[in-house]
């Protein structure tokens, strides 16, 4: 058998939350195997800091942390073990405090990219939709003005807004667009 087709050694949940603390790449894991994640562009992170900045004060207002690319999301089902790094998430529950990742969150963000949204439409989707704390996903385009909202439920609700603003249950909030396209529009 050709060493091409060989697949990567399987790691420990353990051993990639260790290594994740010593070294500057990020990386998502998904069930033992490790995925470095790329680069994001000026306005990936200018879309991704206004939503930032308009949810922050609602966030505080209920107590909530909002964190920003940089706090892990895990995710267990059916026997499996996933860590993601959303653009955002929002947790509100005051057990849920470990130093290096949240379990149950009521909000997850991802800004949209070439690379990245094919998985974000689909795995994440499909695995964000199995943590029963979470209330909305948001998949947000960059270049224009664009925000998709995933309402969790009995069902699963989705709602585009193009225009005006858009409700987050989560926060009890209205965020009009031009809170979060302000500053990728200015480029």
């Amino acid at each position: 058998m050709s060493n091409a087709l060989a697949r990567p050694a399987r790691i420990s949940v353990d051993d990639y939350l260790d290594d994740e603390t010593r070294i500057d790449i990020k990386h998502e894991y998904l069930d033992g195997e490790v995925v470095a994640m790329e680069g994001a562009s000026a306005k990936h992170g200018l879309v991704a800091g206004g939503l930032y900045a308009a949810l922050l004060p609602h966030a505080r207002r209920k107590g909530c942390q909002l964190f920003m690319a940089d706090m892990k999301l895990r995710v267990d089902h059916a026997d499996q073990t996933y860590f993601y790094y959303p653009d955002l998430l929002l947790a509100c529950d005051r057990e849920d405090r470990e130093p290096y990742y949240r379990r149950r969150p009521c909000l997850v963000v991802e800004v949209l990219s070439p690379g990245t949204e094919r998985i974000d439409r689909r795995e994440k989707l499909f695995a964000y939709q199995t943590i029963p704390s979470l209330r909305e996903y948001l998949l947000v385009d960059p270049d224009k003005r664009c925000v998709e909202v995933y309402r969790f439920g009995p069902t699963v609700r989705h709602e585009t807004y193009t225009e005006g603003s858009f409700r987050l249950d989560c926060l009890e909030a209205e965020i009009t667009l031009d809170e979060v396209y302000i500053d990728a529009e200015a480029l």
